[in-house]
């Protein structure tokens, strides 16, 4: 006779949420079938407060579930609910380790395979496991159970099966399908057992009950993040999908999306004559509408900087114009510049964006760009342009006011955080595109005890960063 597997140190209630009740629930021997509650004798009549210790347990299963179901909710990702879900249940059922196997039964995505108590290179050894060990894993549509009480002496097993048990230390399993109304299948989550043995019939039943909760709140966490993934896809698809080379000049870029999907861009585009349109802008708002916004602007401004990118007034006089016909009321910031990288001349005008900030050898200064209002605000949009002279090996960097966001201070401290930041890049990360804008983004974060005044402390909004390094 195989012994049960030893109750493994469960999590407290602040880990895992199990009572301290259910900790003790005891593992059936492998030689032993478990009784469901409702099998066995009503004996509470023969026992005084018999009648009264079952109601207590079904009280404090009940508690249980609605800890952990509650702390289920709370999580806001994907992965987040994968592992909350694991977690919870290696506690109902007694279990240290545990994965879950992803793959929504629609086909749509995305397949993934996650583990409690279980590194990257001890998953890569489960994958490696025959067809047949990931049948319990939910891959051939199982829709039952899967105990494996014994796994050393289970012969009908694939060597490879009990090859990885023995490598990773698991002697049972336990395996059930993860489903939800839609999109139906999910997959299956397995719990892995220190020593022979399975879960009883109430840590069955209670596992049963919790997984009805996590598989819909799964199942709805997967339709965010595939909402997610497709709407980032649309918008890396708005953006250039690579920087041009041109002559003089090197570029490097930054760009990251915001939960809530703003409509931040950037632009670089080769231009007659050698020369160089740079541009970064965003329209207010949020999600489909602001993206699609987003993508008329830019489109709008890569058209009048081939017709007129040498007067970038002109060309975002024309935008302002194009935004009040198809975009009304809805106001944006904008920066073109006209680039020579031959001459390292530079002419910047700004529509209530933040200035450039040049960066070279032995300065970092913000360019003094003339006062202006977002485009779509005014009667008339007007601003003067400003040239600049670039010296050999200096770098120009554009960006959003997502940026200076990110320090979690007023705008006027964030833009000196950010020429501090520029100011303390060591010389070979200056002469370097590249490890400039990583550098900038790794040390321009927010701030650890933001101030009351700072109302964009800690939102996540759009980031773009655009570094032009002129010279050799």
């Amino acid at each position: 006779m195989s012994a049960s597997p030893s109750p493994p140190s469960l999590p407290s209630s602040k880990v895992a949420g199990i009572k301290p009740s259910l900790s003790s629930v005891p593992q059936n021997p492998v030689s032993q079938t478990p009784v469901p509650p409702s099998a066995r004798p009503a004996d509470g009549a023969a026992r005084p407060g018999g009648v009264q210790d079952r109601l207590a347990s079904w009280i404090s299963d009940l508690t249980t579930l609605h800890s952990l179901t509650e702390r289920l909710a709370r999580t806001r990702t994907l992965a987040d609910a994968l592992h909350e879900t694991l977690r919870a249940g290696a506690g109902l059922v007694g279990a240290r380790r545990g994965l879950v196997s992803l793959r929504p039964a629609d086909g749509l995505g995305p397949e993934r395979l996650a583990g409690l108590g279980l590194g990257r290179a001890d998953l890569g050894h489960i994958e490696t496991v025959p067809r047949g060990f990931h049948t319990a894993l939910g891959g051939d549509g199982e829709t039952a159970e899967v105990v494996h009480r014994d796994i050393a002496r289970e012969d009908r097993l694939h060597p490879r099966h009990r090859e990885v048990a023995a490598r990773l230390g698991f002697a049972a399993s336990y395996a059930v399908p993860l489903t939800a109304e839609t999109p139906g299948p999910l997959g299956a989550a397995v719990w892995l057992y220190d020593k022979p043995g399975q879960p009883d019939g109430r840590q069955r039943h209670l596992l049963a009950l919790y997984l009805r909760q996590a598989g819909q709140h799964i199942a709805n966490r997967l339709e965010l993040a595939r909402a997610r993934s497709a709407f980032t896809a649309v918008h890396e698809g708005l953006l250039p999908p690579r920087l041009p080379r041109v002559p003089g000049v090197t570029l490097a870029v930054r760009h990251s999306t915001g939960p809530r999907g703003g409509g931040d861009f950037y632009d670089a585009l080769a231009l007659p004559d050698h020369a160089l349109g740079l541009a970064v802008g965003g329209t207010t708002g949020t999600g489909p509408a602001a993206l699609a916004a987003m993508g008329r602007l830019r489109a709008g401004l890569r058209a009048y900087a081939v017709m007129e990118g040498e007067d970038p007034v002109a060309v975002l006089s024309d935008l302002e114009l194009l935004l009040r016909l198809t975009e009304p009321g809805r106001p944006a910031t904008a920066l073109f510049g006209y680039a020579e990288p031959a001459a390292r001349r530079l002419v910047v005008a700004s529509a209530g964006h933040p200035p450039p900030l040049v960066v070279g050898p032995s300065r970092a200064e913000f360019a003094e760009t003339a006062l202006s209002a977002p485009l779509n605000m005014l009667a008339c949009w007007e601003a003067p342009s400003v040239e600049l002279d670039i010296a050999e090996g200096e770098t120009v960097l554009l960006y959003s006011d997502g940026l200076l966001h990110r320090t979690g201070e007023p705008l006027d401290r964030a833009f000196g955080r950010l020429r501090d930041a520029a100011l303390a890049a060591g010389p070979g990360v200056r002469a370097d595109p590249e490890l400039l804008v990583d550098h900038l983004l790794r040390t321009v974060r927010p701030a650890d005890r933001p101030g009351p005044d700072a109302p964009h402390a800690g939102a996540a909004d759009d980031t773009v960063l655009l570094a032009a390094r002129f010279g050799g």
